[in-house]
């Protein structure tokens, strides 16, 4: 087969044309690292090369109509994972398969047409938006890239589509309006729109809601329950607020130090949490009862330096019930004993 044979291939694959037992997304040992820059004493004297390692073998599964909740302290490469899914950062070792196809072995000009079905939505509104483009030509401009639109009257239809299905109605109202002109949570929805007007199967929310007022989280959040649940698009929201994620997620992974430590239904991770790491992010959300008294959990000390990732279990340094095992031995992702389903799994070598 051509090279444009191969590329027709794996665009029709990523476009949705797969069978339907295929999951929508499959990350498998996904490796992702920094390189640390040297100086010239460092160059001169050949010291070794020294590495970041920001997603150090992350492994998930997410479903078409699925939300998935990737939750941890900032730096243990919440971040870095959707980039590196988005194919902004090249992964050192590990597959992203999307829709069956291997984003990782296609090259860039393979890449540029799977890109519409990949759309991220950024943490901060505002520096998403172009504060020269009117809203008509932020959710226009993504549709001129990948040549979505005969005329100029049929994409502004469709932006109007858009914005309409992101929350903004009527539409026209704010086609002409700046970036300064709007609230944060109308600017969260103007963003919203630019990824949906290119039709994506997957979308990646990066704190989509941690910029915004207290008072408009609740309406993005539930616009982004409501678009997964409309259709087959996934949706991966990194977050650092468990409650959020417990709330709206179908299933949560937390993650520490590069790696998933956990993942299981919303619901069991957050009721029957089986990691000593889960345990201590749980104890410090707020209860809904005033009345309901629990001690929190604070660890001691600071994340490991993720150059010289500890040995053996990487949260043992933090970790209030380690054992001279969990020095040695580096556990992996299975069913703890005191878990009620299958698909809850912890890497904890005491559970």
């Amino acid at each position: 087969m051509s090279e444009n044979g191969k590329a027709g291939s794996a665009t029709a694959g990523a476009m949705g044309t797969t069978a339907p037992n295929v999951p929508l997304l499959e990350v498998s040992d996904l490796k992702t690292y920094y390189q640390v820059r040297r100086g010239l004493t460092e160059r001169l004297a050949r010291r070794p090369k020294l590495w970041v390692h920001a997603v150090d073998g992350v492994s998930f599964r997410l479903a078409r109509g699925e939300m998935m909740a990737l939750v941890g302290e900032s730096g243990c490469g919440k971040t870095t994972t959707a980039q590196t899914i988005l194919g902004m950062v090249k992964p050192m070792g590990g597959s992203i398969r999307l829709n069956g196809t291997d984003l990782v072995k296609l090259g860039e000009r393979q890449l540029r047409p799977l890109r519409r079905t990949l759309q991220m939505i950024y943490q901060d509104p505002y520096e998403a938006l172009d504060p020269r483009f009117r809203v008509r030509e932020s959710v226009e401009e993504p549709m001129l890239v990948h040549g979505i639109g005969d005329s100029r009257a049929q994409r502004e239809k469709l932006a109007v589509e858009a914005l309409e299905r992101a929350g903004l109605a009527p539409a026209r109202v704010f086609l002409d309006r700046f970036p300064h002109e709007l609230s944060g949570g109308q600017r969260q929805r103007v963003a919203i729109a630019a990824a949906l007007v290119l039709g994506p199967d997957l979308l990646l929310a990066d704190e989509p809601v941690s910029m915004l007022d207290v008072s408009v989280r609740a309406g993005v959040l539930s616009l982004l329950d409501a678009l997964r649940r409309s259709g087959d698009m996934g949706i991966l929201m990194i977050t650092h607020d468990l409650s959020t994620a417990a709330r709206f997620a179908d299933r949560i992974a937390v993650m520490y130090l590069g790696r998933i430590v956990e993942q299981g239904p919303a619901r069991d991770v957050v009721r029957n949490p089986q990691h000593p790491y889960t345990k201590a992010l749980l104890s410090v959300v707020p209860k809904r009862d005033p009345r309901e008294r629990a001690a929190p959990q604070i660890l001691t000390g600071e994340t490991p330096n993720p150059i010289e990732v500890p040995a053996g279990c990487r949260f043992h340094p933090r970790c209030p019930v380690a054992v001279e095992r969990c020095r040695l031995e580096d556990p992996q992702l299975r069913l703890p004993a005191g878990a009620t389903t299958p698909a809850h799994q912890a890497a904890c070598l005491l559970v």
